[in-house]
């Protein structure tokens, strides 16, 4: 599986804190460009898992996260394994990435860092209440545009527990921007439930007034947002 540098480099031992989404985006992108084509048997996961130097749980997550979004198939018995789908989704795709992506992400974390140690502050239970409601709604997870919406209104509700009301435009406007991004990627249940627990982290830190607990939490979770995005965005649009 090591006989290319740039496939060597697939399967090099992933770097914490955000090991589930770099697993995600290392082997999406592998996918993506060809590296691993499909047909392609990954090795045994007890193997891999020593290979990226994660556990073996957290390889499960992603695995799944990328059988659920079509790039990888997984099959039982004794020819059995995980193998690269004959055609996967996001291997091509029609949406097309705007050029600015990466200062939209780049905007995102300067405005929802600050907000998260303000809102930590100054926040009030009211806020952090509706904050609740919003979470358990993503738990439901009907569809992903009911998550999505309460996802925009949750990071939204972050904002106004400033009390500043420029933060709460600031913050309307690129959550508008990143539903553009993450619109041409898939939206697996796996990578979402991940997500809304970093909610309810966040949010517990926010109570206690421990903003930079808040703010770990946070660039931790739009961090891993942009590994998805890199890993699954079309060929096309990332071209």
């Amino acid at each position: 599986m090591k006989g290319a540098t740039a496939l060597g480099a697939v399967f090099e031992p992933v770097n914490p804190p955000t090991t589930f989404e770099e697993t995600v985006e290392r082997l999406g992108t592998a996918i993506r460009l060809g590296l691993l084509p499909p047909g392609t048997r990954l090795p045994p996961e007890r193997e891999l898992a020593d290979q990226l130097g994660i556990s073996r749980s957290t390889l499960r997550q992603a695995l799944t996260t990328l059988v659920q979004s079509g790039h990888l198939l997984s099959l039982r018995g004794r020819s059995g394994g995980t193998f690269v789908s004959e055609a996967p989704p996001m291997a091509q795709g029609t949406g097309t990435l705007r050029p600015d992506w990466r200062e939209i992400l780049d905007q995102r974390v300067a405005v929802e860092c600050g907000a998260a140690l303000l809102a930590a502050e100054r926040g009030e239970d009211e806020v952090f209440a509706r904050m609740d409601e919003l979470i358990a709604e993503m738990d439901k997870r009907p569809d992903f545009e009911a998550y999505r919406r309460a996802d925009v209104r949750w990071h939204i509700a972050l904002a106004e527990a400033t009390g500043t009301a420029r933060l709460v435009s600031e913050m309307t406007e690129v959550q508008g921007e990143m539903s553009e991004l993450i619109a041409l990627i898939a939206h697996p249940d796996t990578v979402l439930g991940h997500s809304n627990e970093e909610h309810r982290r966040m949010l517990a830190c926010l109570r206690d007034a421990d903003g930079i607990g808040a703010v770990k939490i946070l660039r931790r979770h739009l961090l891993g947002t942009e590994h998805i995005i890199a890993g699954l965005i079309p060929a096309d649009a990332a071209a």
